[in-house]
């Protein structure tokens, strides 16, 4: 979280200092945003954590996230001079730890590794302020349907045979905040984004009473998205 407050710092930074310069610039790129579509690609990366909510008020599952990968590609629709559709398809990775600390015993039994590959297809709305010389601040959001590679959701073990399921099909929200930046060549665009998960991800072990999965009533991704793109 230190990093995306960070880089939100830094973003505020940068747009307040083009508001503030007096002096004329060189504006590049002038007619790019008159054209209708068009198309770019994203790098990034990302720290997926869950949010977990339990039929008791114990809490009992601690989350070790890590650092994934984005990759991807951008198609947008100008449908206003401020407001953009845009279709963001791509791969998404990462693994979490998930730790039961109401149950005793070794790493098989308290221990499950959670991996996760992703198609992400997230459509959006982009909103944009008018152009400040060559920055142009956005704040961007929707809804994209995830599907889990890694899912394990037909297998018929489950967590007494060390399997912890999640499900294939998957949907999620997400906003952010982030600025185009109008370079001479192309342009660069930088974003934080907030992902949610919609639908509970969580496949239960068949025993209705399992001690890990049983407690449990809400189980779903959130995480924080950092994109570099470029058009």
């Amino acid at each position: 979280m230190k990093k995306v407050f960070v880089t939100a710092i830094l973003i505020s930074f940068l747009i307040n200092t083009a508001t503030a310069q007096k002096r004329d610039v060189v504006q590049y790129k002038q007619n790019w945003d008159k054209q209708k579509v068009f198309w770019g690609y994203y790098l990034g990366i990302n720290n997926r954590d869950f949010k977990i909510s339990y039929n008791t008020t114990d809490v009992f599952i601690n989350v070790k996230s890590s650092s994934g990968f984005e990759v991807g590609l951008i198609g947008d629709l100008r449908l206003h001079k401020n407001i953009n559709l845009r279709l963001e398809p791509g791969l998404s990775s990462n693994t979490k730890t998930l730790e039961f600390t109401n149950i005793e015993g070794n790493d098989f039994v308290r221990a499950r590794e959670v991996n996760g590959t992703y198609l992400r297809i997230p459509l959006l709305l982009k909103f944009s302020t008018d152009r400040l010389n060559n920055m142009r601040p956005y704040v961007i959001g929707g809804v994209s349907y995830d599907y889990n590679f890694s899912s394990n959701q037909d297998n018929p073990n489950d967590n007494l045979d060390g399997e912890f399921r999640m499900t294939k099909n998957n949907f999620m929200y997400e906003i952010g905040i982030g600025v185009d930046l109008y370079l001479p060549f192309f342009i660069f665009s930088p974003s934080i984004r907030g992902v949610f998960a919609i639908n509970d991800e969580l496949v239960r072990d068949i025993d209705p009473n399992s001690q890990w999965t049983g407690p449990v009533d809400f189980l779903g991704t959130r995480g924080v998205f950092i994109k570099f793109a470029f058009h």
